[in-house]
């Protein structure tokens, strides 16, 4: 069925949505011990909904077209032609009624999987954090086979971790989480436009809710439609012009619907951040203004300016439009007063996709697949970077198997001309600091990626002293996820992040800002360090699956909430001057 609202017709769930309940499909499937190959479906599926855009996926059903995506049969073609006409699933209920709201949360903590979870829950009725926390603390855990002391211990020290984060959910959850809510919140009646806010709009690492600023002459019919999505776990409250809801990955997400009169000014305001609201308005006053999240008004009689967008709000005040990334109150306004501001990266202008992972180690995606996917997102060059032999846990390669990848890249080049396709690997820097392949092998590589993977507690001069050592490799060109931590994971490893960056530029080594969602490693705070030192970026996916090519966006953001401009990222650069780039000594 399809719910008709005045002249309207809409369907019940959109690509995102659905996408987040094949996901949860695939989790619940693993915690039951279902076939990979049947998980894995339900993953796939999701990915490729995601790859869309909201057009395409409105007509590839309406032309019943859906198994014309790599990946998609016929079975899970129908299953999503149904979540997005009813906006439920049979097999989904069934899978929820089994397992307690609160198991997914599980798949947060660090190196505890579908089949642990699944034991944990049959064995000692384990349904939360909290529960796994009292069963770790009364040495329950450690009886189970598989487990033990050391694995209780690693338990305890990744729910801690977890928990040292409070509410706050990772930007790569919280963000995909609201951008489902706000597909739906644009197709509200009467929504005219509807954009993110808050610190997630901001591209912060974490949040710990999210904001949704909408346009309509009537919120009502607005919240009506909106209530409706099965992302929602429950309202919290409901008002004449705000709503919050929990999303089911425990998110609160705050709604507001403002006139269209409004809207820029409210969007800015929810937008955030306090500071820089604080300087902003103390600016306004400055020119005899008021501004506040209904209007900028003149104070002399309080007439409102009219502001159709933040473009035209900045103006008002004297200023240059201040993206997203850089309302922090971190200096931002006065540089922009000052005409200090540099001119920020933007997507349009990078030109390569570096640190990308095939099937040939721990990625998803053949070298032609990424190629193709490469092709598709107009990129002009890809790295391929598998690890090398000491990452055995994550099929690293052999000089051996290397050299054959090296075949493969060839042959696949000849397939897709149009992306230049380059030879790498992520290496490891082992204890001492020394790369794990040897110079003969470095010095045929395009790109060298060198990572640390192993022995994360070392102390502050041991860790200092062993990327230093890595950094002398003449073969070296990026230094990778300099600070090795996860977010809400694992915190960095301690180490003077200043004098390797300080070495890093006297070298002319690259530093990379890697846009995994859980690494953002660089973070912003560092990326203003390196800027200061001179120290070029790369802006790099760390992609293990066609999906998170888009990774790149993360990685741009972290690196736009550093101030970085285009002529410090390296992947700006057309391939030839990527190359002869690397390792060009400052």
């Amino acid at each position: 069925m399809r719910r008709s609202i005045g002249r309207q017709t809409m369907s019940l769930l959109d690509r995102l949505e659905i996408a987040r309940v094949l996901r949860e499909i695939s989790m619940f499937l693993q915690l039951k011990g279902e076939n990979p190959f049947k998980t894995r479906a339900y993953e796939t599926g999701a990915a490729r909904l995601e790859e869309l855009t909201g057009e395409r996926f409105e007509a590839l059903v309406a032309e019943d077209r859906l198994t014309d995506l790599p990946g998609i049969g016929e079975a899970l073609s129908k299953k999503v032609a149904t979540l997005h006409a009813t906006g439920r699933l049979e097999l989904h209920d069934r899978l929820r009624a089994e397992f307690p709201p609160s198991v997914l949360e599980l798949m947060r903590l660090q190196d505890l999987g579908p089949k642990r979870i699944a034991l944990l829950h049959r064995e000692l009725q384990v349904g939360s954090i909290d529960e796994l926390a009292q069963a770790c603390r009364d040495g329950r855990v450690r009886a189970l086979k598989g487990f033990g002391a050391k694995t209780e211990a690693k338990i305890l020290e990744s729910i801690a971790s977890l928990r040292r984060m409070g509410s706050r959910l990772p930007l790569g959850s919280a963000r995909p989480a609201a951008l489902g809510l706000l597909e739906r919140l644009r197709r509200a009646p009467g929504v005219s436009r509807a954009e993110l806010a808050g610190s997630v709009r901001r591209w912060r690492e974490t949040a710990k809710d999210v904001d949704l600023v909408a346009a309509a002459a009537d919120p009502a019919p607005v919240f009506d439609w909106l209530l409706d999505s099965p992302a929602i776990e429950r309202v919290l409250g409901r008002g004449d012009t705000k709503c919050s809801v929990i999303l089911r990955e425990g998110l609160q997400i705050d709604v507001r619907v403002v006139p269209e009169t409004s809207f820029a000014t409210a969007l800015h305001h929810f937008t955030g951040s306090k500071e820089h609201h604080v300087r902003l308005r103390r600016l306004a006053q400055e020119k005899g203004l008021k501004l506040s999240e209904w209007a900028l008004e003149r104070t002399s009689d309080g007439a409102g300016l009219p502001i159709p967008d933040e473009q035209t709000l900045y103006a008002a005040l004297g200023l240059p439009y201040l993206a997203p990334e850089l309302r922090e109150g971190a200096g931002e306004i006065e540089a922009a007063l000052a005409g200090r501001l540099p001119r920020l990266v933007e997507a349009e202008d990078l030109r390569g996709f570096v640190h990308v992972h095939s099937d040939w180690s721990d990625g998803k995606a053949s070298i032609l697949e990424l190629a193709r996917a490469v092709r598709e997102r107009g990129g002009g060059y890809l790295t391929i970077t598998d690890h090398s032999r000491a990452a055995f846990y994550a099929g690293g390669l052999s000089v051996e198997r290397l050299r054959e990848q090296w075949d493969e890249i060839a042959r696949v080049q000849e397939q897709v001309p149009e992306v230049r396709l380059l030879r790498g690997s992520e290496v490891d820097i082992l204890d001492d600091g020394r790369l794990d392949f040897p110079d003969e092998i470095l010095e045929r590589l395009d790109v060298v990626v060198a990572s640390v993977h192993s022995r994360f507690k070392m102390d502050e001069e041991a860790m200092t002293r062993r990327l230093l050592a890595a950094l002398d490799n003449p073969h070296l060109h990026i230094l990778g996820h300099p600070t090795g931590r996860l977010i809400g994971k694992r915190p960095p490893y301690a180490v003077r992040i200043e004098s390797v960056l300080d070495k890093a530029a006297r070298l002319g080594v690259a530093v990379e800002v890697n846009g995994n969602p859980e690494r953002l490693d660089l973070s912003a705070e560092h990326v203003r360090l390196a800027r200061e030192r001179g120290v070029k970026l790369a802006l790099t996916t760390d992609a293990h699956s066609l999906g998170c090519l888009d990774h790149l966006s993360f990685s741009l953001a972290t690196a736009r909430r550093g101030w970085a401009a285009r002529e410090e990222v390296l992947n700006a650069l057309p391939p030839e001057g990527f190359l002869g780039a690397l390792r060009a000594e400052a």
